[in-house]
């Protein structure tokens, strides 16, 4: 079974960056995502189907990179193009690697929590929404932090704040990505996110305010995005966690490893 889901998988890493605004373009073994207008800055992974790559082959994308301003980073699932990793490190670039998690078919439906909910493309909320985010892989971790309420409201108002708001929400009412959030007394404390591609959707971005952490709002978040994917006709759901406590967490609601999810950035 795995080696038909870890295909799956590849053609939806294939294709979401296709239809969610960005070109691709084509270096042999390799192929670079690039973000057109605002959003997420994607990156460079195996073409569909690559079975090997050299140094020059890397070296050739992150020139192009360079050339274009964007990350030099490369994403890729470890198992499924072992090749990768040697001639990307030979290039400089420093490899990290995270448990690639699929929902159990099995897995219980989690109850809904309280304070959750899907967020629509108008919905007030929707900047505070996609920056707390932010702010969590800022400070990385699972420890409670400092940065709370007062530093959100400082980073909304920053000019990016608005635009990656604008691109979410164009997201949101194409249907191409489903927004969920814990909200306290108006305050947005957890937020994440899920694309869905046919019939397979990943989970994605998911953080919390650093000093509303430990109190399961990434999972109450997580399980509302799960519970809407399948409803929505998604056949598998899966993500990429932080590290192995993360991966421990999400293994509450139903999350098996599979795989070996690798990010290859400059050191």
């Amino acid at each position: 079974m795995t080696p038909t889901l870890l295909s799956r998988l590849e053609q939806y890493y294939d294709t979401v960056p296709r239809v969610g605004g960005a070109r691709a373009e084509d270096f042999g073994p390799l192929t670079l995502f690039v973000r057109e207008g605002a959003g997420w800055p994607y990156y460079a992974r195996p073409a569909l189907g690559s079975t090997g790559a050299g140094t020059a082959d890397v070296e050739r994308v992150l020139a192009r990179q360079r050339q274009l301003g964007v990350p030099q980073a490369f994403e890729w699932v470890a198992e499924t193009s072992p090749w990768l990793r040697a001639p990307v490190e030979a290039a400089g670039l420093r490899v990290h690697a995270h448990p690639l998690m699929v929902l159990e078919p099995s897995a219980p439906r989690q109850p809904a929590h309280p304070e959750v909910r899907l967020l629509g493309a108008d919905d007030e909320l929707l900047t505070a929404a996609v920056t707390v985010p932010r702010l969590a892989f800022a400070d990385a971790g699972t420890a409670v932090g400092a940065t709370g309420p007062a530093e959100l409201a400082v980073a909304m108002a920053d000019p990016d704040a608005a635009a990656h708001r604008s691109a979410v929400a164009e997201r949101l009412a194409s249907g191409r990505t489903a927004l969920a959030a814990a909200v306290r007394d108006g305050v947005v404390l957890a937020a994440g996110q899920y694309n869905p591609v046919g019939d397979v959707a990943e989970v994605a971005g998911v953080g919390t305010l650093p000093s509303a952490r430990r109190q399961g709002l990434a999972l109450a978040v997580t399980a509302a995005l799960v519970a809407d994917a399948l409803t929505r006709g998604a056949r598998t759901v899966f993500l990429s966690a932080g590290d192995e406590a993360v991966a421990r967490i999400y293994a509450r609601v139903g999350f098996r490893t599979v795989a070996t999810a690798l990010i290859a950035e400059p050191a």
